[in-house]
């Protein structure tokens, strides 16, 4: 496939992985050998998470001993306290990157890069990065805090102390899928930016503070966001296609279409796009899956571009009860277990990234000074 030109560094290969494999052309997303259909179809986010930290699927022993350390989802109390008061002032991205940060502060081995150790404080973040956004959102909300349950599936724990009530096992599961499709896609925007920070011989928490900042932007991880708030936009359904081609005219972006990857339809999209039928059946009006369907053919009709994950990942969590604003710190509690994942790759075989810029800026000249007779 040839490069985009759009896209810098597009297919410069800049790392060796064995975590995923994209096949942009016929639309098919391996992790570590697994198509992503099938681990959505039959697996859980506990054992995809497992399959990337340690290489294959876990035994039913396995299993139990890694849920038990995803269990493990309580705050330090300084962390607490820090969200507690920064609540209505810092957006949910904003708080997820500080209170990741401040995690660092209470690990035994904050600066050790050893496989060991990253592989101990990947678990931990993976554990804590849902109770860091649930505490927040609660709070912000006027609510109090919904301590996690250990008891609970790393899925339906999240939703509970997001909502504040059980949900339904269809709830559950579609939400656990929407986690499973967002886990890792290779050498993204912010994991690429982990690996870069990982490859200074940093440690895991830094280069996940970064992978976060750079998972903020709207043409990243903001762009689910960015889509429901572009869809909402163009009124009813009717008017969706004038809506599109007045984007176009005014050459503003379409949020949730095209991918620097993929030639064809996102695989993670098409299987939320699955997923949000199902649950738009009881979501009311607006049928927000209906109106993204519209987007999507009339998107595809007068511009010939397909959807990616963000245009449909919107739609499922409205139908969840999520808010639009913790679509992307979602994004991140999902993806940092690839993120931690490629940290571990990168520090396996260490080696700085240094790439290099072509100068297209002045010829050679003297300071005003220095050029006098």
């Amino acid at each position: 496939m040839p490069p985009k030109k759009s896209v810098q560094l597009s297919g410069v290969v800049v790392a060796q992985t064995e975590l995923c494999s994209i096949d942009a052309e016929r639309g098919i997303l391996r992790y570590r050998g697994y198509d992503v259909a099938d681990l959505a179809e039959h697996a859980s986010y506990e054992e995809v998470a497992y399959l990337l930290l340690e290489g294959d699927l876990p035994s039913s022993e396995q299993l139990t001993a890694f849920r038990e350390e995803l269990a493990e989802r309580e705050l330090p109390r300084p962390v607490q306290a820090v969200i507690d008061g920064n609540a209505r002032d810092a957006t949910p991205m904003e708080m997820l990157r500080t209170a990741v940060s401040q995690l660092s502060f209470y690990d035994p081995a904050e600066a050790a890069i050893d496989a060991p150790n990253e592989r101990r404080k990947a678990a931990q973040l993976v554990a804590q990065l849902p109770t860091i956004v649930a505490r927040h959102h609660r709070l912000r909300s006027g609510q109090e805090p919904v301590r996690p349950d250990p008891s609970l599936g790393y899925a339906e724990s999240f939703l509970t102390m997001l909502r504040g009530e059980a949900p339904t096992e269809e709830e559950t599961r579609a939400f656990e899928v929407a986690m499973i499709l967002h886990a890792e896609h290779e050498l993204n925007a912010s994991t690429f930016c982990a690996r870069v920070v990982a490859g200074t011989g940093a440690d895991l928490h830094s280069a996940i503070v970064a992978a976060i900042c750079a998972l903020k932007g709207p043409t990243h991880g903001g762009a689910n966001e960015a889509a429901m708030r572009m869809i909402a936009g163009f009124g009813s359904i009717d008017e969706i296609p004038d809506g599109v081609r007045e984007r176009l005219a005014a050459k503003q972006t379409l949020f949730g279409f095209g991918h620097p990857v993929y030639t064809t339809t996102d695989p993670r999209a098409r299987i939320l796009k699955r997923l949000g039928e199902q649950l738009s059946h009881d979501g009311g009006e607006p049928n927000w899956w209906a109106r993204t369907e519209a987007t999507e053919r009339a998107v595809y009709e007068q511009k010939g571009l397909h959807p990616n994950v963000d245009l449909y990942s919107g739609p499922l969590y409205r139908y969840l009860g999520i808010p639009d604003d913790l679509f992307t710190p979602l994004f991140e509690c999902s993806r940092v277990v690839g993120q931690a994942a490629h940290v571990l790759e990168q520090h396996a075989n260490n080696k700085i990234i240094r790439p290099a810029a072509e100068y297209v800026g002045p010829e050679p000249r003297e300071h005003p000074i220095a050029a006098k007779p």
